[in-house]
């Protein structure tokens, strides 16, 4: 029988290069939300990939902001930065779409100093294959990695072989978590973050960076003989014209946002819901440190 390999895979980067859509690819559950607007993850979140001789932890971290203009952008390099502390497999990534990196940024000094196998990703070839192998020359010299790989995580090309280098690369080791567990996040995170999703995803300008979404009420009960669950979420804004926006004319914004929400929360979770969403508003909640630590950002 073959030896039991575990270990800690941390993805960095720049906001928006594919770090979110590479984690769900790899470990093939719905794990950290997605768009096409930057500075989407706000928190480290692991993703956690099992099989009888393996588990991969995972772990997607919110891109790296040079000049973090609140707090919460300071705690979202924090959370980034952590990745070098327990890290057994080290992923940058970038894609064809960004300028070059400048040497002294935080990311190329923590990779350089990284102790851990460090693999360099260059993510959406799909869009210009030509332009990734001029950046693998690049990086290559700059940075030195242990391998280069590139990939389309959005069509899953590359990614098969990124996986079997990561299987290799990780120390034989006793499972970290119990073999049924998928992630360190507690549902009621993950039902937040799709409403978070939505918010992105319908509206505009400086909304969805000025949202945060808090679960207050979740529980589950037996309706027609199934599980059925009731969802109270408070949308948290900064200011009382974002509350006039999310919740639209008549209600028509925020009853169209309670609608594509459930229907990702009831695909998530495997059980029907009922949600109801309030919108409250907290001026400048992105530098208060009391809802920062209520919200999870800092301990």
């Amino acid at each position: 029988m073959s030896e039991h390999k575990s270990g800690f895979v941390n993805i960095i980067g720049r906001p928006n290069v594919g770090k979110s859509t590479l984690l769900n690819d790899l470990v093939g559950e719905r794990m950290s939300i997605i768009s096409a607007k930057p500075q989407t993850t706000r928190h480290r979140i692991l993703g956690i990939l099992n099989e009888d001789d393996f588990q991969i932890v995972f772990s997607d971290t919110p891109g790296m902001i040079n000049d973090p203009k609140y707090k919460m952008q300071a705690a979202m390099n924090h959370f980034a930065m952590t990745v070098l502390e327990d890290a057994d497999v080290l992923l940058v990534m970038t894609d064809v779409l960004e300028d070059r990196y400048i040497g002294d940024e935080p990311i190329i000094e923590s990779f350089k100093k990284c102790k851990a196998p460090t693999f360099l990703v260059i993510n959406k070839i799909d869009i210009d294959h030509a332009k990734a192998e001029d950046l693998a020359v690049y990086y290559k010299e700059l940075l030195e990695p242990d391998n280069i790989f590139l990939i389309s995580a959005l069509n899953k090309v590359g990614t098969d072989v990124l996986l079997e280098k990561i299987i290799e690369a990780v120390p034989v080791h006793a499972p970290f978590y119990p073999k049924d567990q998928l992630t360190d996040k507690p549902e009621r995170f993950f039902i937040s973050e799709i409403i978070r999703e939505q918010i992105f995803l319908q509206y505009h300008q400086e909304i969805p960076y000025s949202a945060e979404v808090v679960i207050q009420e979740y529980k589950e009960v037996e309706k027609n003989g199934a599980p059925f669950v009731f969802v109270k979420a408070e949308i948290y804004v900064m200011r009382k014209n974002q509350k006039v926006i999310i919740i639209g004319k008549g209600g028509s914004n925020i009853k169209q946002l309670g609608i594509e929400a459930r229907k990702y929360i009831e695909e998530f979770i495997g059980k029907r819901i009922h949600l109801e969403l309030y919108v409250r508003v907290k001026e400048n909640w992105r530098n208060d440190d009391r809802l920062l630590k209520s919200f999870g950002y800092v301990k």
